[in-house]
């Protein structure tokens, strides 16, 4: 029975590894479909939503039965918590990939208001977030989380500097609303890849919890720099 037991949390890991993969996925082809003006990508990603929805509510399921059903302890119920934890960010992040599917549609009938350079850079580096959050999860790496909360703020320093050059192109636009609409959706664009990068976070924290029993929710500030160079422990 305790192997049969440890034989479901590894599918249950595995399952929620590939869905994972596939919301990675979701987030590249958004953007693509932006950058790419390419209405096919746009409808692929937001088709590919709901598929990520039934997944999510799959996984619970399977988190749910296991709780009730194997009265999992210590570092068993750490590993279900963290699972359930994961699986909620993921599809969060999942909704903002069809949030800027969305946006891309809407964009992709109008003129390009400027060449998109920080937007993917945004995009690559929320990506690399949600990546290596998963990876952590995988190793059991703390070191490899903290990487992940640090790099949250330099994708809030990719969003200010959009929204200010937005800004200016909305400034001097003298009243053309289709180049505020434009700038606009830019903005929310930078939104959601912002929000991928605060639930990559959620989920670096949460490997933290499954691997040191720690809760460091809302001590951003703190527990992403431990033991980083120059910084008191």
């Amino acid at each position: 029975m305790e192997r049969k037991f440890d034989q479901q949390l590894d599918d249950l890991k595995q399952e929620l590894l590939k869905m994972g993969g596939a919301v990675e996925e979701s987030i590249a082809q958004a953007v693509k479909a932006l950058v790419d003006r390419d209405d096919d990508l746009v409808a692929e990603v937001i088709a590919g939503g709901k598929r990520i929805d039934d997944w999510e509510i799959k996984i619970e399921e399977e988190c749910l039965t296991l709780m009730a059903t194997q009265g999992p302890v210590a570092s068993d119920l750490r590993l279900l918590t963290t699972v359930l934890k994961m699986n909620d960010d993921l599809e969060r992040i999942n909704d903002q990939a069809v949030n800027i599917a969305q946006r891309a549609q809407v964009l992709n009938t109008m003129p390009l208001l400027k060449p998109l350079i920080d937007i993917p850079r945004m995009s690559d580096l929320a990506q690399s977030m949600v990546k290596d959050s998963l990876d952590a999860f995988v190793r059991l790496d703390v070191e490899l989380a903290k990487d992940v909360g640090r790099r949250d703020d330099q994708l809030d320093q990719l969003r200010d500097q959009i929204f200010r050059e937005l800004l200016t192109y909305m400034h001097d636009a003298a009243g053309q609303a289709d180049t505020i609409d434009r700038a606009i959706y830019l903005i929310l664009v930078a939104r959601h890849l912002e929000r991928v990068g605060d639930n990559s976070s959620n989920i670096a924290e949460n490997v933290v919890y499954l691997v040191e029993g720690r809760i460091v929710r809302h001590q951003k500030e703190h527990w992403w720099q431990e033991g980083a160079a120059g910084e008191s422990v």
